[in-house]
Formats: structure tokens, sequence, C-alpha cells
């Protein structure tokens, strides 16, 4: 959850932000016939302090999204504004400045860490290309105290991360993000590729580092229960777009786009029969990328889906229950009952 000092000012905007990959065909002659449409129009904001979190199956745009906030990749359109600034139009010392102040987190602790260097030298990366803590005296004092701060042994600093549990090269992870004290911290699955004993500790680790360094957080995740653990607001995308947004509560007491429906209906449950009862499969597969439904995306695969859903696009609007929803026919308590999720109105 966000820390003490959150405010509703936003550190973070991003406005109907586009990534579009090109499929091209040929060797020598390469023709583009087409793109693939990983993210088409997202807006958000992310206040300070907050901790938001985005939702959806893989392949719907959540990783790409927060590639596209970090310019680890340029948008095909659409801005993304961070504390006042145009992330897309910085260049130089400027853009390397706002880096400074974003860090992110990648899903797979194996791979996000290069193998011939030892944890030091990971951890201290950010002090040489920043120019920070000269001294190598000092920057090792530095490096060791991060360590310390997130649960790992200082006196391994000159250890391999091949030497390290999953669960603990996440944490050399946390500990190369704080060491520039960001802003905002991104979170890509964190913990999908840890076992689920270790998951609990790195979560319980990023809210501690949350509320000690007064951290931003977008908490990228497919697990909904570990969202609604973390987070203070929402997002669910679908096929690159943000379907339905608004705060924890809300979203799982009553929301109102079939999709997040069905996504909490299979929220794994103590009761079998519940379970069975009021689960909702989803017919056929995502729709490709590269060739989206006309309409709502999501008509191909809705149970309440109607000739309109297929011709004309719905907005994401504010439907009166806390949530902003992108349905021409939302759900109602009655559906959302028999779906077995639960409303509190």
């Amino acid at each position: 959850m966000s820390s003490p000092d959150a405010t509703p000012e936003p550190l973070l905007e991003v406005r109907d932000l586009v990534k579009h990959f090109p499929i091209s065909r040929g060797i020598v002659i390469q023709r583009r016939i087409g793109a693939v449409r990983a993210v088409d129009g997202v807006s958000f904001d992310v206040g300070r302090g907050e901790t938001l979190g985005i939702v959806g199956e893989t392949g719907c745009g959540k990783s790409t999204t927060a590639r596209l906030i970090m310019r680890l990749l340029d948008a095909t359109g659409g801005q993304v504004r961070f504390d006042g600034q145009d992330v897309a139009r910085l260049k130089g010392a400027r853009l390397k400045a706002v880096r400074r102040e974003m860090q992110m987190i990648f899903q797979d602790p194996y791979s996000s860490l290069n193998p011939r260097k030892t944890v030091g030298s990971i951890v201290a990366e950010p002090f040489a290309i920043h120019g920070l803590e000269q001294g190598s005296g000092e920057r090792k004092r530095a490096v060791q105290a991060l360590m310390e701060t997130v649960g790992l042994n200082p006196e391994h600093y000159n250890r391999y991360p091949h030497e390290f549990s999953g669960g603990q090269r996440q944490r050399i992870g946390v500990a190369r993000a704080l060491a520039l004290k960001p802003k905002l911290l991104i979170a890509d699955e964190p913990v999908s590729a840890l076992d689920v004993s270790i998951q609990a500790q790195v979560l319980n680790l990023l809210r501690d580092m949350q509320r000690r360094f007064g951290l931003t957080l977008i908490f990228i995740a497919h697990d909904l229960s570990v969202v609604r653990h973390m987070c203070d607001r929402v997002a669910v995308m679908y096929l690159g777009k943000i379907v339905e947004i608004g705060p924890n509560e809300a979203l799982y007491d009553f929301p109102r786009h079939p999709y997040t429906g069905a996504l909490l209906s299979a929220v794994p449950v103590a009761d079998p029969a519940v379970a069975k009862a009021g689960r909702r499969l989803l017919s056929g597969d995502v729709p490709s990328p590269a060739n989206p439904p006309s309409g709502c995306r999501f008509h191909t695969r809705c149970p309440k889906a109607q000739e309109r859903c297929s011709e004309v696009e719905p907005l994401l609007e504010d439907k009166g229950t806390g949530t902003s929803v992108a349905c021409h026919y939302p759900l109602t308590e009655e559906e959302l009952a028999a779906m077995g999720v639960r409303s509190s109105r």
C-alpha cells in the first residue's frame, strides 16, 4: 500500500501511449505489411507515494508499457510526463538525470544480473554511471549498506549471482534499483519467477522499502491476489488497452468489465464447490495484437457481447461505482453474484 506521505499530486502522467512494432516481409528489400499493436492508447496517472497495479494476461502490453515509461523503448505516439517533464523529448544529460529518478526491477532475477560481475560491482554500477560515491572505500560501504537494507549479508559483497538463490537474486535487483534513491520504482512481475515460499518475502520487502524511502510504485503482475495485497489502485489491461481502472476496494468488490469479472472469478478459493459454481470460463483465445478485433477488443470472448460491441469502441468512463470501465454493457450485481464475485453494494 502507499506510504503515509502519499498525495494526490501525480508524479507520472501517461496520455494516449502507443507502441506499434512493425511487421516486415522480404530479405533484401523489406516491406512493411503490418504492425503489432502492443500498446494502443493507454492513459493513467500515478500519484506521489501511490502504488498502481497493472494486471492482465501474458501479451496484453503490461511490460511494454513499463519499458515505454522508462524510455527503454521509444513510443510510437502519446506522452509520458514524469515530475512535469516530457520524457520522450529529453536527450543526453537531461534524460540521464530523469533516469536516475526512475528505476526498474525486472521479472527474471536470473537473466537481469550479469553473471560475470560480483554482487558488489552490480549494485555499485549505478553509482559509477552517475558519478556518485567516487572513492572505492566509500562506494563499498554504500553497497554493503544497501545489501543489508534488503536483507543480504554484506560480507557476500564479492560473491557472484550464481551463488545466490532466486529470492536473494531478486533482492540484489531491489538493492540496485534503490541505489540512486529514485522517486519512481517499476516492478515488472518481480515474484513470478520465484517459488511461492519466497514470494511473500520479496513482496514484504518492496512494501517496507516503499514506506522507508517514500517511493511511488508501479507493480505489474498477473496474480490478482498479489496485486490486491500490494496496490492502492489497479488497472486491468486487455490486448494493449486499459479496460478498467480504479481504487483497489472498488475494483475487487464491484468490477464492472466482464473481463475483470472473469479474472476475479478465476482466483482460487478454499471451497471447491464455490469455485466450481462461480468460475466463468472465457471462450476462445486472445486475438492477435497484429489484427485486433474492431470495436471492443474483448467482444470476441465476451458472454455479454452485442452487435454494438463489434462496431463501436467503448470509452473508458466512470460508471458511478468507483472505477472507470470501457464497456457498453457493464456487469450488474446479479451477474457478479452468479460468477462468485462478491459485491459490497
